[in-house]
């Protein structure tokens, strides 16, 4: 006997337990495969029984995904013959600027494409030009920052950084698993292995080429990647107005896998949610079958980098215990528990590696570096100046707000949170992006907050990024939100009034918003690379990681091609990093008559910064 199902209270609508009525027309429930609405919104709800034309409409999903893959990597390997002097700023500036006209090469012909489809195409045709219009430009926004990067290096075959800093420990890394001496105790493996084999059968065992070949390869696909994880939720003009610009300002080319590890969690966080919204009407197989899907690609994940899912964990535990069917009966919990469980054990046993090595060793491994960011004022969570000592000064840092300090950014998104929270606060996508940002902030402040007595950072200013991005995401919800609203209250309107709505409004909302965006993001890119231009060492800015790659030697022995004075040093040969062995903190970026102001004692040095 079918099971009965009591109806939501007050006409309220939008429970995850609550299955809908048949005449209801929209659900928060996406599926990226049917565009049968022109408004970019959440997407038809689902899932829906196999029809004969399903490979057809899966057909344009893969070409928006290969074209925005396509554009992204083909971007960044075009921009590679700009025949431009990199160490003069001169040659930066007319480097940047040859990106930024390719660009708007390819842009001009498909935004015209994209406006004329809006005015004259049909809905089919109109949705593929719209797709392929966002796919574009998702692609573009990080393939810019990635050529800029390329442009940045030309004459050098070493990546950002050379053999210093992060870079430096990588290539130890990645040296060391080659000579056969395995992985680092509680380093996420999944890059350093990714680089090692890289450099085995691709650059003929340099890892510090390899290096390079990764950087490029990652920044540039980094947007599209954040895009298509997006649209397993969104529509496509929605879907980039999250991707874009979190791509290019979250990305962070001298270790890129960091930040697309983060990017893709929070959408995926939200798919695995709406998947278990809908599990009590799936079959135990289907449920089965999506988790464990999920459960890989988390997994994988999980290996490139850690921490996000740390700080994430504790808010969407929370999110999942209150969209389980409670009060559904047992054949609902069954399906939920068989995609919940499927996906936890495919995450457990695809992230067994790094598992196992935190169990054993994650207690005695303890992070003690301070750079600049532990120094200010913990609850700024809406910028990151990154762990260089140049522009700007400490002191202009944070930036001033009209608003006890905040800046109208901050009111911008604190309000679209706040819209979100009011408006969608009983859909997946909100609840992930909420439980994202709360897991984040409540760690955040722990970790802070018991930094002095432990002695130990715990790399809680990398929340910044996982919070801003959240607040990003749950703005543009907000606004979706919000046009959703706008657009059932115009349709009852005409209902009643027999007011004929403009049929092709939406596409030409949609068209505008989308040449809107990309001009956003051919600026905010050519920002991005611009900060990764070499600059010497006495502005000890970003640009120090471009300007030490030319000052390594090649292989053969000779210098590259712009190497300051035509003078370079041999690299030194890759050794493994050791772990830390200091009991108190370690403070970057410090002179030594500033450490016990900072650090509390003396310095452990008396002649140089830390």
């Amino acid at each position: 006997m079918p099971e009965r199902r009591a109806a939501p209270p007050d006409g309220a609508t939008g429970y995850p337990h609550y299955a809908p009525p048949p005449r209801r027309k929209r659900s928060s429930m996406p599926d990226v495969a049917t565009e049968a609405t022109e408004e970019p919104h959440l997407a038809p709800p689902g899932p829906r029984p196999a029809t004969p034309g399903a490979p057809a409409r899966r057909l344009p999903a893969a070409a928006e995904a290969a074209t925005a893959l396509a554009v992204a990597v083909g971007f960044m390997l075009w921009s590679r013959n700009i025949q431009v002097n990199p160490l003069i700023r001169v040659g930066q500036v007319s480097g940047l600027a040859v990106l930024q006209f390719r660009a708007a090469v390819l842009a001009v012909p498909l935004l015209t494409a994209v406006l004329w489809a809006a005015h004259r195409a049909r809905g089919h045709r109109w949705q593929l030009v719209l797709r392929l219009g966002c796919a574009v430009v998702a692609g573009l926004g990080t393939g810019i920052v990635a050529g800029g990067i390329a442009v940045a290096l030309r004459g050098t075959p070493w990546g950002l950084g050379g053999q210093d800093g992060d870079p430096g420990t990588l290539l130890g890394y990645a040296a060391s698993f080659l000579r056969g001496e395995g992985l680092p105790d509680v380093y996420p493996p999944g890059f350093i292995v990714l680089l090692a084999e890289w450099a085995r059968y691709l650059r003929g065992g340099h890892v510090g080429y390899a290096l390079k070949d990764l950087q490029l390869l990652l920044s540039a696909v980094l947007g599209p990647l954040c895009y298509l994880a997006w649209r397993t939720l969104l529509r496509p003009a929605w879907a980039l107005a999250v991707a874009l610009p979190a791509a290019v300002l979250f990305l962070d080319p001298i270790r890129p896998y960091s930040h697309l590890v983060m990017v893709v969690l929070l959408p995926l966080i939200g798919r695995l949610l709406t998947e278990l919204a809908h599990a009590p009407r799936m079959s135990v197989r289907t449920a089965a079958l999506r988790g464990a899907a999920l459960g890989a690609v988390l997994g994988l994940l999980f290996l490139c980098y850690s921490g996000w899912f740390v700080w994430s964990a504790p808010g969407v535990l929370v999110a999942v215990l209150l969209l389980v069917p409670w009060r559904q009966g047992s054949a609902a919990l069954a399906r939920a528990a068989g995609l919940l469980g499927a996906a936890a054990a495919t995450a457990a046993a695809v992230g067994s590696p790094l598992l196992v090595k935190l169990a054993e060793h994650g207690a005695d491994t303890v992070d003690r570096y301070a750079y600049f960011d532990v120094y200010i004022d913990p609850a700024y969570v809406l910028g990151w100046r990154s762990d260089r000592s140049g522009w700007p000064a400490a002191w202009a840092w944070p930036p001033p707000g009209e608003l006890a300090g905040q800046t109208t950014f901050a009111l911008l998104v604190l309000t679209g949170t706040g819209l979100a929270l009011a408006l969608g606060l009983r859909r997946p996508p909100v609840i992930a992006a909420v439980g994202c940002l709360v897991g984040a902030w409540l760690l955040r402040f722990w970790f802070a907050g018991h930094m002095e007595r432990d002695q130990a950072v715990m790399l809680y200013p990398r929340t910044t990024w996982l919070i801003l991005y959240a607040l990003i995401a749950l703005t543009v919800l907000s606004a979706m939100l919000l046009a959703g609203g706008a657009r059932g209250a115009w349709l009852r309107l005409t209902a009643e009034r027999r007011v004929k709505l403009p049929r092709f409004l939406g596409r030409r909302l949609a068209a505008g918003s989308l040449c809107s965006l990309a001009v956003f993001g051919a600026m905010a890119a050519s920002w991005s690379a611009n900060r990764y231009m070499p600059q010497g060492p006495q502005t000890d800015t970003m640009g120090i990681d471009a300007y030490r790659a030319h000052l390594l030697q090649r292989a053969d022995g000779s210098c590259p091609s712009y190497a300051p004075g035509h003078t370079c040093a041999a690299p030194h040969p890759d050794w493994r990093p050791q772990d830390s062995r200091n009991t108190r903190l370690w403070c970057g970026n410090v002179e030594a008559k500033d450490w016990p102001t900072y650090c509390g004692g003396t310095a452990p040095f008396t002649d140089r910064p830390g």
